[in-house]
């Protein structure tokens, strides 16, 4: 099971509401960009049981100071200029296997996609609670009935 599903006003099931951020390389391509932000879409659908068009996302590129990592690796992983830190805050409740799962398939379309090192493909999850979430007009759409 993912997280509790919440019912919409149509009956819709949703389990999520993400916010993504992308952040990389001021010179990495245009292209890298558009893989990177489909394969995290992409995840979310299929992996994660995110609703279709529920895609916020903002990518910021930065100057190769601007990205700090460190340079003798971390964790058995060695990273270059090509990292790419996404950052992904959703509603929790997801399993340790559905997120292992999100990060692989996101890794693997970067990599297969964009010729991006899996290693330089650093993903962070923050889970957050339904009423965490303003959609608009200072109002909480997912408040507790």
């Amino acid at each position: 099971m993912l997280c509790p599903a919440y019912q919409t006003p149509n009956n819709l099931e949703i389990y999520d509401m993400p916010l993504v951020r992308i952040d990389l390389n001021k010179n990495a391509p245009v292209e890298r960009i558009r893989i990177a932000s489909e394969a995290v879409y992409k995840a979310m659908i299929e992996v994660a049981n995110v609703p279709i068009h529920d895609k916020f996302q903002v990518v910021t590129r930065h100057e190769p100071d601007e990205i700090i990592y460190p340079q003798e690796g971390y964790l058995g992983m060695r990273y270059s200029p090509d990292l790419i830190i996404i950052q992904v805050t959703w509603v929790g409740g997801r399993s340790v296997d559905v997120k292992k799962r999100f990060f692989r398939d996101i890794a693997d379309e970067i990599h297969d996609r964009a010729q991006v090192r899996k290693e330089d493909v650093w993903i962070s999850l923050v889970d957050s609670g339904r009423e965490d979430w303003s959609f608009g007009s200072g109002e909480m759409q997912y408040a507790p009935k």
